[in-house]
C-alpha cells in the first residue's frame, strides 16, 4: 500500500495533468491560455463581486458561467453536467410548499400563540422566538423561516416597546444553528447531502446533536447577557395579550393539506434514500401534490392562475444563482485547480485525517464568515472529494463532510453577509427602520461564532476522532 506522502504526490501529478487538459474531454481554452489560470481568474472575479454586493449575485454567477463556456474552459454539455439538479429540485419544491403553506397563517399563529404563552415577558419571548426559529429552520429551511418569523418579531417587539436588534441577532444564530440539524435546513447541507449522497437521517444523527447542544448554550448565553435586562410596561403586555392567535389562521383546510404534504415529503426524505429516491424528487413531487390539492376544484383558468401564484413563490434569483455557481465551480474543478488545492491541504496536514478535519472545520467557519457560505461550500465539496483516495475511500472521509457542514453553517453566523438568512434578516430590519450595520454585527457575532466553533471542535474530536 502506498504511503500518504506517495499518494499526495500522485494526486499532485494528477492535478497538474488535469490542469493541462489531460484526462478530460475538455474543449481548447481560447488563445491557448492555461485552463487553470482562466478558470481561477473567472471564479475570483465573480466571488469578488458577490462579496462586494455591488451587483446582483445571480447575474454575476450566470455571467461567470457564460464566460467559462465562451472562453473554452467548459463546453455546453460539461456546464450542464456540473449543475446539481437534485439541489435545484429540492430548493424549488420546498419553496413552493412553504409558499403555499404560509397563506394558511400558521406561522403567524405559532408566533402569536408563543408570545401569549409567556404573557408578553420579553426575556422569555427572546428564548421562545429563538426556539421557534431553530425548529422551523430545521423542518423547512432557514431562509424561508426568517422571511416568515422576522416580520412577526418586528411587530411583537414594537408592541412591547422593545428595540428589536438583539431579537434579530438571536434569530440569525438560531436559524443557522437550527438549519444545521437537517438536510434541508441550510443551503450548505443541501449541497453537501446532494453531492455525497447523505440522507435526511444522516444529518439528524450527525449534525442534529451538535445543533441541540449549541442551541441550549446560545439561549442560555443570550438570556444571561441580554435577556435579564429586557423590560416592558404592563400596558404594552396587555396590548399584546389582546391578540387572538386563532384569527391568524385564515385557511384551515389549506393548513391541513399543507401539513399532510409536508409530512409525506419528510417521510420521503427519511425512507427514500434507501430506495434510490433523491430528496429533490420527494420535494418536487410534494410541491406538485400540494398544488393539485389546492386547484382540482377550479376551472382551467383559475387553476392556471393558482399555479402561477404558487410558482411565483419560488425565489428564482436564488435558483439561477445556484445554477451559475455550480457551473463556475465545475470550471475550476474540471481544470484541476481544486485537486491541486486538495493536495496542498493534505501536504499541510501530513495526511492526518483528524488534523485535516479540524483544519476544514475552522477554515470553513472563518472563511464562511467572510464570504457567503453557499459559494464557499460549493467550492469545498470537490476539493474534499479529491482527498478520498489518500484516506482510503469515500467512507473514510465522511468525518470531513460533517466538519465542513458544521463549520460552514456555524460560520454563517460570523457576519451579516455570511449566510443568505442573515441577508434576509438585515433586509427586513432595514425596511422597518432598524438597520443592522455590518461592523456593529461583526463585533458582536464573530466572537460568538468562534465560541460555537470551539464547542463544535470538541464535539467532532470526541465523536469522530477518538477524543483529545
Amino acid at each position: 500500500m502506498a504511503s500518504p506522502k506517495e499518494v499526495i504526490s500522485e494526486v499532485g501529478h494528477a492535478a497538474a495533468s488535469v490542469g493541462h487538459g489531460v484526462g478530460h474531454h475538455a474543449p481548447e481554452v481560447i488563445f491557448g491560455w492555461d485552463g487553470m489560470i482562466v478558470s481561477s481568474v473567472i471564479l475570483c472575479i465573480a466571488y469578488a463581486f458577490i462579496i462586494s454586493e455591488k451587483l446582483n449575485r445571480a447575474v454575476v454567477a450566470l455571467l461567470g458561467a457564460g464566460l467559462m463556456i465562451i472562453l473554452g474552459v467548459l463546453n455546453q454539455q460539461l456546464a450542464v453536467d456540473g449543475i446539481d439538479f437534485n439541489t435545484i429540485f429540492l430548493l424549488i419544491g420546498m419553496m413552493v410548499i412553504v409558499g403555499i403553506m404560509k397563506d394558511s397563517g400558521v406561522f403567524q399563529y405559532v408566533a402569536i400563540l408563543s408570545a401569549k404563552s409567556v404573557r408578553g415577558n420579553p426575556r422569555a419571548l427572546l428564548a421562545v422566538l429563538s426556539i421557534i426559529t431553530a425548529v422551523f429552520s430545521a423542518l423547512l429551511d432557514n431562509v424561508t423561516t426568517v422571511m416568515l418569523i422576522v416580520p412577526i418579531t418586528l411587530l411583537l417587539t414594537e408592541q412591547l416597546k422593545l428595540k428589536p436588534y438583539i431579537f434579530l441577532v438571536a434569530q440569525i444564530f438560531a436559524s443557522n444553528i437550527g438549519g444545521m440539524a437537517t438536510l434541508i435546513g441550510d443551503p450548505p447541507n443541501i449541497l453537501i447531502g446532494s453531492a455525497v449522497g447523505f440522507s435526511f437521517m444522516d444529518f439528524v444523527y450527525n449534525t442534529g446533536p451538535a445543533s441541540v447542544i449549541l442551541m441550549i448554550v446560545m439561549i442560555g448565553f443570550f438570556d444571561v447577557v441580554w435577556g435579564r435586562k429586557l423590560t416592558t410596561t404592563n400596558k404594552a403586555k396587555a396590548h399584546l395579550l389582546r391578540y387572538k392567535p386563532e384569527e391568524a389562521l385564515t385557511d384551515k383546510p389549506l393548513l391541513m393539506k399543507s401539513l399532510f404534504v409536508l409530512s409525506v415529503v419528510i417521510f420521503g426524505f427519511i425512507v427514500g434514500h434507501g430506495q434510490g429516491i433523491e430528496p429533490g424528487t420527494s420535494a418536487l413531487t410534494g410541491a406538485a401534490l400540494l398544488m393539485l390539492l389546492t386547484i382540482y376544484k377550479f376551472d382551467a383558468e383559475k387553476q392556471t392562475h393558482k399555479v402561477h401564484a404558487a410558482l411565483g413563490q419560488v425565489e428564482w434569483e436564488t435558483i439561477f444563482f445556484f445554477m451559475g455557481l455550480f457551473m463556475l465551480v465545475y470550471g475550476v474543478e474540471h481544470t484541476g485547480v481544486l485537486a491541486l488545492l486538495g493536495q496542498k491541504l493534505l501536504d499541510f496536514t501530513g495526511g492526518d485525517l483528524a488534523l485535516t478535519g479540524i483544519v476544514v472545520l475552522w477554515s470553513s467557519a472563518i472563511l464562511s464568515a467572510i464570504v457567503d457560505n453557499i459559494p464557499f461550500v460549493a467550492t469545498m465539496i470537490p476539493l474534499i472529494e479529491s482527498t478520498q483516495e489518500s484516506f482510503g475511500g469515500a467512507a473514510a472521509i465522511e468525518p470531513l463532510w460533517w466538519c465542513l457542514a458544521l463549520g460552514a453553517c456555524l460560520g454563517g453566523n460570523g457576519s451579516i453577509i455570511a449566510a443568505s438568512a442573515n441577508v434576509m434578516v438585515a433586509s427586513y430590519a432595514e425596511r422597518a427602520g432598524h438597520r443592522i450595520a455590518f461592523v456593529q454585527f461583526l463585533k458582536l457575532a464573530f466572537p460568538m461564532m468562534m465560541g460555537t466553533i470551539a464547542i463544535a471542535h470538541v464535539y467532532v474530536q470526541f465523536v469522530y476522532f477518538g477524543g483529545f
